[in-house]
């Protein structure tokens, strides 16, 4: 299941005995734990009847054991097991020899979790958190857990997805924001979810309903600069604009700690590597552009100019001097440049 099925069957007062939320990202992990933790019972029902677990404090057997007793004057009752990852064998061992796994296969025994499965307690609502890895697909215990269970697979954003999901996080709250401001709250505040939200919903405290979210609002509220940032200078190089490139550096330079080297390293090669795909792109029209390059239709011509900018060649030359300086950032041939001496070096080669 995904995240908005799940959702909106919890939304409908539909349960399942168990959940088992996994994946990397653990921004919609939290989301339906803290929905099932704060909606499923009213406050008279959860002083008996809800339980918070914690994956380095019990065991499996402890957590199956709890999750088989009723309800006290209640429908349901909830166990919420937070860092589950911790809870030793839960899900199968992530590598066993030939030896164990010949065992378990002549002796068919089951780990604690399958046993449960085969006959849950339907008066129990168990959750499971377990962040920052997921089940092995190939594993009878995930082909389990997928048929008797609602698991869900919380992955990662790629970077061309964040500045969407930012857009539609914004109109979900009932706010607007343009494609070049969402743009740049995503190349500012990373792929972290949690962080992301934090910081929008900090913004968002301060505007009257409906307001757009510009770039002005943003450099006020959260202290991204609408004239010196990443994505107004990937913009720069794009266009060759020597003089904005270098006031950009510039300042990037003088708050080294702010415009850390890596980042913009990150940025500048997607960036990049996002001209070299146009290149190869058979159909040039915008909507084959959005879609090849995962870019809104707003910045199709940004991409083209910079495409005509940097031909194939010259793009080969500016992927060594990422890589070069990126092996510079870390120390290699480095001798005693700061990070803002190296990104001037590099800005100056990729212009000229």
């Amino acid at each position: 299941m995904d995240f908005n099925q799940i959702m909106t069957e919890l939304k409908s007062k539909v349960y399942r005995p168990v959940y088992f939320l996994m994946g990397d990202e653990p921004y919609f992990i939290d989301m339906v734990a803290d929905y099932i933790e704060t909606k499923v019972l009213d406050d008279s029902e959860k002083e008996f009847n809800q339980t918070v677990l914690y994956g380095g404090d019990v065991t499996a057997d402890e957590v199956f054991g709890a999750a088989r007793r009723f309800p006290m004057m209640a429908e349901y009752q909830v166990i919420i097991v937070k860092e589950a990852q911790n809870i030793k064998n839960l899900a199968g061992k992530e590598k066993e020899s030939e030896g164990e796994k010949e065992k378990k296969d002549s002796e068919k025994t089951k780990y604690p979790i399958e046993l449960y499965l085969d006959n849950p307690q339907k008066s129990t609502i168990l959750v499971f958190c377990y962040k920052y890895k997921s089940v092995d697909k190939r594993k009878a215990i995930y082909k389990q857990l997928d048929k008797k269970a609602a698991v869900l697979e919380s992955k990662k954003l790629y970077d061309n997805q964040v500045a969407a999901w930012i857009d539609n996080y914004i109109k979900g709250k009932g706010y607007t924001v343009g494609p070049k401001a969402s743009s740049v709250l995503a190349e500012s505040l990373g792929t972290a979810l949690s962080k992301i939200t934090n910081e929008l919903d900090k913004l968002m405290i301060n505007l009257p309903p409906k307001a757009e979210i510009t770039l002005d609002i943003i450099q006020t509220n959260i202290g991204i600069s609408k004239d010196f940032n990443v994505f107004e200078l990937q913009s720069a190089l794009g266009k060759k604009d020597v003089l904005k490139a270098n006031r950009i550096i510039n300042y990037f330079a003088a708050n080294e700690k702010d415009h850390p080297l890596p980042m913009t390293l990150a940025v500048l090669f997607g960036y990049f590597y996002k001209l070299m795909l146009y290149h190869y792109l058979p159909d040039k029209s915008k909507n084959a552009v959005m879609s090849g390059l995962g870019v809104s239709f707003n910045f199709v011509d940004d991409y083209k100019l910079g495409a005509t900018n940097y031909p194939m060649p010259k793009l080969k030359r500016v992927f060594s001097y990422l890589r070069e300086y990126d092996l510079k950032s870390k120390g290699v041939d480095n001798g005693s440049s700061s990070s803002g001496e190296l990104l001037k070096e590099m800005i100056f080669k990729i212009l000229h």
